[in-house]
């Protein structure tokens, strides 16, 4: 790929998470509230706002688009630079101790690697933040795995929460390369080759334990396989994110309103989903995106630059 069309890609990612990210946050609300809003496709019409999911995919693009790589260093003094700039945004509690060291001089890997009493981070921060990754790297597999972890690493130092990246940065390459014609893997299939490149890690075997859940399963029944980002952690998250994507890549509208049927972790499971199935479509819908709020207007993404 041209530098041109890589950085393309990733702002695509970019914009398909800030759109799965304030779709999902518009349902936080009492669950059957928001299930009977669920049922009738009923969207607010009101400007939607951004967590911190999509600050620190900006972060990301960021980047990838000073550096052609993720440096850690960078990106974590970006991460800490936007959490400065806005706290309100979300974060986890561990988010909120890491980035508020690391704004304080702290170096990323003590202060990643001191969270939960030295085991660090499992959480599903790294997997929403990956997918412009996967497309920046669409073309070499490799490097998609290798900078994705990278990129948690910054934060989460446990093995899940790294698996939960890799495996949100593998689906997003390979639903680019779909897209292009290069890769034809469908539902379990699909599942299964994202499983294969992720180290032995209980997010991967999640992940299998999605190929037999058929497309028409309910909604409930995925959930009690595959969890909805209820614990926060990676495991519990990125797994159903997948099967979304695997099931309703084709559109992104389907592919949300499947993935806030989960209600749990809902704005972060939108994120991870919006990322992904954004670089299959030809574009994203536009009655949606006229309330959203817009990455690159954000005071956020200055970051990164020189």
């Amino acid at each position: 790929m041209e530098p041109e069309d890589r950085i393309k890609y990733a702002k695509r990612a970019l914009d398909g998470i800030a759109l799965g990210d304030c779709f999902g946050q518009t349902f936080f609300m009492p669950d059957e509230t928001a299930r009977q809003k669920i049922r009738d496709r009923e969207i607010l019409k009101e400007p939607w706002y951004f967590t911190d999911d999509t600050v620190m995919a900006i972060g990301i693009y960021r980047v990838l688009e000073k550096h052609g790589k993720i440096d850690q260093d960078e990106l974590a003094k970006v991460f800490a630079e936007n959490y400065a700039l806005d706290w309100h945004r979300g974060y986890g509690g561990t988010a909120h101790s890491i980035l508020r060291s690391i704004g304080e001089g702290t170096n990323w890997r003590e202060a990643a690697s001191n969270a939960f009493d030295g085991m660090g981070s499992m959480g599903n921060g790294g997997a929403m933040r990956a997918a412009p990754i996967g497309a920046y790297f669409a073309d070499d597999m490799d490097k998609v795995l290798h900078y994705a972890k990278a990129s948690a690493e910054v934060t989460h130092a446990h093995i899940e929460g790294i698996a939960g990246a890799m495996a949100a940065a593998a689906a997003s390459a390979l639903l680019l390369n779909k897209k292009q014609g290069c890769y034809f893997g469908e539902g379990a299939v699909f599942l299964r080759d994202v499983a294969d490149k992720l180290p032995e890690s209980d997010t991967k075997y999640k992940i299998l334990s999605a190929v037999p859940i058929k497309k028409e399963s309910s909604i409930d029944y995925a959930v009690s396989v595959l969890g909805n980002g209820m614990m926060l952690t990676a495991q519990d998250t990125v797994p159903f994110c997948l099967w979304c994507a695997a099931y309703h890549y084709a559109s992104v509208e389907e592919a949300l309103w499947t993935a806030v049927s989960a209600l749990g972790d809902r704005d972060t499971i939108c994120a991870i989903v919006g990322g992904m199935v954004s670089l299959y479509a030809d574009e994203l819908p536009q009655q949606w995106l006229d309330y959203v709020e817009r990455p690159e207007t954000s005071v956020f993404f200055r970051s990164g630059q020189a």
